[in-house]
């Protein structure tokens, strides 16, 4: 069999991973969306590097948007199978794509006002909301641990890898030839001692392992004072500058992580008395459908469910929905915390309130999590003083804070912890995907170290036979 490496090759988004078996059926690991990558992103998206029409099932890790996001596109392209996925996952999906196409449409509109200026040919978007709910007959829940046999080749299972709710590791064992061969994919690996979360799980020896390594190269700051550097950033943002705390995030977990570490410190009575927005339409109808899975829950959540029924809603919290609410925001100068998508600063409603708010000393920027190098999220990171958004320059005046204890995604600790339950000798190959490549060359080194003896980093298309 073989497998070609469609997506995150060299890259943290797009991830997108073919394999063909000896008897031509194909599957893919995970269908997703090139973001924040410039001018090569449109392009990137628009062309699969091979035939959907020819896929016979996709099996899902989780509910981001580089990862599920070209689904719509990918029926509406030809393929006609049966998508795999935890039950959580199904259900963020199918509002996180409703989302994604509404996007796709508005930024192709305002692309083709510009481009019709200038007598250019008009684009269509990726895909629309109609190609979104053409998706939904193909989903298909598979619950964690337990073994499907999906046709005479492949039998699969999902491990929780405790990323996001519903995350999970993909376990294939393949059988053709005679012959059996396993196959373990990451997805992306959560961090051990979530707050919210299960710590990833482990799974079984597998021949063949293709892994995440977003952050291969550092170490975390520890997952316990994310709390406490929150509250930190409030008192000083909120209290002494009386500004506004401007926090992208992620309608995908990160929001969740966010609103429960705010419950906890209004349980300790730590919470300023504040107005805090969820500003993002999609992170309320996610947050919903995060309290409806619960066997996701640690033990520590679990148990706080006894006394607190929601431990995402605390006093002051105010959910916006409304467009002009929303702008309404810029010029309401009160002191306040604002969450909003997306997590990167690349799009949706948090790139206008950084773009309100980022001339004035008193406000601060808090980036909690990954952010592609070429996402404004990114360009924030690097303290300019200048910053363009939406083409037009600005004063860095705000506070730019990085908030590294409040990753999701593992780190080189986390991820060797991770792979603690395989015996290396017994890998044949673990192929690294998801990450830049200067981290992906530091991550190669260390698994080396730990014993496995075939580490290879594709490049984007590259195919690679594996038995």
């Amino acid at each position: 069999m073989k497998i070609a490496f469609h997506g995150a090759a060299r890259t943290v988004t797009g991830s997108k991973h073919l394999v063909t078996l000896n008897n031509g059926k194909k599957f893919l690991l995970d269908c997703g969306m090139f973001q924040g990558m410039g001018p090569e992103t449109e392009p990137l998206n628009r062309n699969w590097g091979f035939d959907p029409a020819e896929v016979s099932y996709v099996f899902l890790s989780h509910a981001h948007v580089d990862h599920c996001g070209l689904l719509p596109k990918l029926v509406k392209d030809g393929f006609r199978g049966t998508i795999y996925a935890t039950p959580a996952t199904i259900d963020v999906i199918q509002v996180l794509l409703l989302d994604s196409a509404s996007i796709q449409q508005q930024d192709t509109y305002f692309l083709n006002k510009k481009r019709r200026e200038e007598g250019r040919k008009l684009l269509e978007p990726l895909y629309t909301e109609e190609d979104v709910r053409n998706i939904f007959q193909y989903l298909k829940p598979v619950h964690y641990y337990q073994a499907v046999q999906i046709d005479k080749n492949i039998v699969l299972q999902l491990f929780d890898v405790g990323h996001i709710v519903g995350s999970a590791t993909i376990f294939l064992t393949l059988t053709e030839d005679g012959n059996t061969t396993t196959l373990a994919f990451s997805g992306d690996v959560g961090r051990y001692g979530d707050p919210i979360l299960h710590s990833p799980q482990t799974f079984p020896q597998a021949d063949f392992i293709v892994i995440e390594s977003t952050y291969g190269d550092r170490l975390h700051d520890r997952i316990e004072t994310y709390a406490d550097d929150l509250l930190k950033n409030i008192e000083h943002t909120c209290l002494h500058k009386k500004g506004k705390l401007i926090i992208p995030a992620f309608s995908v977990g990160r929001t969740q992580e966010l609103l429960y570490a705010l419950n906890d410190l209004e349980l300790d009575g730590c919470l300023p008395p504040l107005d805090y927005y969820v500003d993002s339409p999609m992170s309320i109808k996610v947050t919903e459908i995060v309290k409806q899975h619960p066997e996701c829950f640690n033990r520590s959540v679990q148990k706080l469910l006894r006394k607190d029924l929601d431990p995402f809603r605390f006093e002051g919290l105010h959910y916006i929905s409304d467009k002009r609410d929303s702008q309404a925001l810029n010029t309401d100068y009160r002191p306040s915390v604002i969450i909003s998508a997306s997590g990167m600063a690349e799009a949706g409603r948090v790139k206008h309130h950084i773009a309100n708010g980022i001339e004035n000393w008193r406000n601060t920027i808090m980036i909690i999590g990954y952010c592609e190098p070429n996402s404004l999220g990114a360009r924030l990171k690097e303290h300019p003083d200048t910053v363009g958004i939406f083409g037009i320059p600005h004063n860095v005046k705000a506070d730019i804070v990085t908030l590294n204890s409040m990753s999701a995604h593992a780190d080189y600790g986390d991820l060797c912890q991770y792979l603690s339950c395989q015996d290396a000798q017994e890998v044949k190959r673990v192929f690294i995907v998801h990450g830049e490549p200067e981290v992906q060359v530091e991550f190669k080194r260390r698994l080396v170290r730990k014993g496995f003896l075939d580490v290879t980093i594709p490049e984007l298309h590259q195919e690679f036979g594996i038995r």
